[in-house]
Order: C-alpha cells, then structure tokens, then sequence
C-alpha cells in the first residue's frame, strides 16, 4: 500500500473527503518525522513505537576488495512494533 492509498483507506474509513484525509496522513507523518528528529519516541499504543537510535562506529570491509574501512557513527530511526500489531500479523 502506498500513501495515496493510505489517504483514500483514510478517507472511507473516517467519512471524509480525499483531501482532507491526504492533509490528516501528511500532518500526521510530520509530527512522526519532527518528533523523533528531536529525539523523542513516538509511541502508537498497540501498533508500536518510532525512535531515533545512534549506531557507534565500526570497522568494517569493502565487499568488493576485501579492504578494511571505517564505517562513521550515525543516527538511524527504528520501529518497535507493538503488541497488537505483532498479534495480528504473527496469527
């Protein structure tokens, strides 16, 4: 499913215009996005949880040549997906 997708399963769903269900998804998305940019976790109750995480660096190799390299430290954001979620895609 892809987000215009969303927004129209949106739409049915809450009685609502298609645009207007676009503008829900999209502020929605937003206040995901800059939450967890500040670093603060974003939790869904039952469906999961969006948090920045930092990876430290590390050595790691050139799969082509075999060479070593060091592999910076980053931030990346994960999904911890909560219970319900995990129940109904597990059964």
């Amino acid at each position: 499913m892809r987000k215009p997708d969303l927004a129209n399963a949106i739409a049915e769903k809450a009685d609502l215009t298609r645009d207007k269900a676009t503008l829900v998804l999209n502020a929605l998305l937003e206040e995901i996005t800059e939450s967890v940019k500040q670093g603060k976790n974003v939790t869904l109750v039952g469906f999961g949880t969006f948090e920045k995480r930092h990876r430290g660096g590390r050595a790691g190799k050139n799969p082509q040549t075999g060479e070593p390299l060091k592999i910076r430290a980053s931030n990346t954001v994960a999904f911890r997906p909560g219970k319900k979620l995990k129940e109904c895609v597990l059964s």
